[in-house]
């Protein structure tokens, strides 16, 4: 196992939600990491963010992880759900909802109502 692999399984370990991004949770820096953040944060999801931007291993480390080429990436009790466009369809179809109830991951469900509202 690499380094960063093993780094990679121990964040994921620690951590109930983690989401693998370029910048961070309050300073997202790229438009797909902003979007499966700010879902995150507005659904008071409590996500462990880990910039990829900081580390060439773990930016590479991550792709070779999960066998998918692009960041950003989620992590539910260390497994991989997917990127952005899979996270977006999962929240607005209420997938996202009960992967979190099926996981015990607390969130606000009025909050994801109103995501779905908002964009149905």
């Amino acid at each position: 196992m690499t380094d960063a692999s093993s780094r990679i399984t121990e964040t994921n370990n620690a951590n109930d939600v983690v989401l693998y991004m370029k910048g961070t949770k309050s300073m997202p820096q790229c438009g797909f990491s902003s979007r499966v953040a700010g879902v995150l944060n507005y659904m008071g999801v409590d996500f462990a963010d880990v910039n990829v931007l900081a580390d060439e291993e773990l930016r590479q480390g991550i792709k070779d992880f999960s066998d998918w080429p692009t960041i950003p990436q989620l992590y539910v009790k260390g497994e991989f759900v997917g990127g952005c466009d899979i996270i977006t369809e999962m929240t607005l179809s209420g997938e996202l909802d009960t992967l979190f109830d099926e996981n015990g991951v607390t969130y606000d469900k009025d909050a994801a109502d109103k995501i779905r509202e908002a964009n149905g």
